[in-house]
């Protein structure tokens, strides 16, 4: 312990921002306990540390008693009078036993404190540094991949791509780099542990973000997304200002935008819908690319009945029901989806179901929505709509039925 190791850690102090003085109280505190361990004393001791030459002493701090009951811990007023005569009972006195050899095992001990905090310091920095990011999206690099979990490189720290967060159809080779989503910074013992994401919903958000100015300066804002990682994904975007097409700034010309964020996730399909305050409007949208001829809410149950062209229906409920499962959760309501041979089916049964009845030319060029109406008046309008289509395209047909 010298001057140059004074120097050195107002070094530290300025290249990586720990403070001198917790430097040097760590220090005294792990010589107190150096000297107690190597030299057997259980007496209380205090170590001093020379700002300015780096010398060390180590002091006995003993309580002035008439009579000891604590060896070690406390002197009698007769020998601390020898020291100074002004010692009366209740003071504190301290005596110089630094040893001779002690400046070899400061010197160590001196060593592992600053290595400790420094190591200490670094993390307290990265854990800081990337706490600040959660929710965030960062390129990472692929590390090495241990029993399904993804380690990657962020910079100077390590992230963790968890098995229940990695996406089942990617492969992920060492040295390839991608975005993922900042989930979670832990404090451990070992250091920060900062778990992050390929599967969340919200690094579609952010990926959009990065891509699309119009959702960074908040003129188009994502209000909701529903995603099946590795699947598909349905996003639903909306605008304040009218001469904006939210829906056509996230797709960019040609597709230019959308394409890149479909190229970051290894093209998993995703669905820009327009979103809508009117839950009727807004279900009819979710369920794009397929085509709606009617919706009927209920506000209690918070569900949906949704009407589709016989041909819509299996592009209505998608593959094992995605395309259904997936307009549900971006709106928040139950979406029971029938097609309209199925709904005439149940009004007038399976013979006038049967008819020749086209309907198919009305419904191509756009959908019908109809009005919010409670359970009874919804059928009984229903029922009139069906009635007066079909008399009036197949009056043959519904003759027979009369008859």
């Amino acid at each position: 312990m010298n001057v140059d190791f004074i120097n050195a850690l107002n070094e530290l102090e300025q290249e990586k921002g720990i403070n001198k003085d917790v430097l040097l109280e760590a220090i005294e505190m792990a010589l107190i306990s150096a000297y107690k361990r190597h030299y057997g004393n259980n007496e209380n001791a205090r170590v001093e540390i020379d700002t300015e030459t780096g010398e060390i002493r180590v002091f006995a701090v003993k309580q002035v008693v008439e009579e000891v009951d604590e060896e070690g811990a406390q002197i009698t007023v007769e020998e601390a009078k020898e020291v100074n005569e002004k010692y009366e009972a209740g003071d504190t006195l301290e005596l110089e036993v630094t040893p001779k050899e002690f400046g070899r095992i400061a010197a160590q001990t001196a060593k592992q404190v600053v290595v400790q905090r420094i190591r200490e310091a670094e993390r307290g920095i990265i854990y800081d540094q990337f706490s600040e990011k959660e929710n965030e999206v960062l390129t990472a690099i692929v590390h090495r991949i241990e029993r399904g979990n993804v380690y990657v490189e962020l910079g100077r720290a390590e992230g963790i791509i968890p098995v229940g967060e990695t996406v089942y159809n990617e492969h992920y080779n060492i040295s390839e780099r991608l975005k993922v989503y900042i989930l979670e910074v832990k404090k451990t013992n070992k250091g920060p542990q900062i778990i992050v994401s390929r599967t969340h919903p919200s690094l579609i958000k952010r990926l959009f973000e990065l891509e699309v100015p119009e959702i960074r300066q908040n003129v188009v804002q994502i209000k909701s997304i529903a995603r099946e990682a590795g699947g598909r994904t349905k996003i639903a975007v909306w605008s304040e200002e009218k001469d904006v097409d939210p829906v056509g700034a996230c797709v960019g010309h040609k597709g230019t935008r959308i394409e890149k964020v479909v190229e970051e996730l290894n093209g998993e399909k995703i669905d820009v819908v327009p979103w809508s305050a009117d839950p009727i409007e807004f279900i009819a949208n979710a369920l794009r690319p397929a085509k709606v001829v009617m919706v009927q809410i209920n506000e209690d149950e918070k569900a949906a009945k949704v009407i589709v062209p016989d041909y819509q229906l299996s592009l209505a409920i998608g593959k094992e029901g995605q395309n259904a499962r997936l307009a549900a959760k971006l709106t928040g309501w139950k979406i029971d989806i029938k097609s309209q041979s199925q709904i005439e089916q149940e009004v007038f049964g399976e013979e006038f179901a049967n008819a020749d009845v086209n309907y198919e030319s009305d419904m191509e060029t756009e959908f019908d929505v109809i009005e919010e109406l409670d359970e009874e008046e919804a059928v009984e309008e229903l029922e009139e709509e069906m009635i007066g289509e079909a008399l009036k395209k197949a009056p043959a047909a519904a003759d027979g039925k009369e008859g």
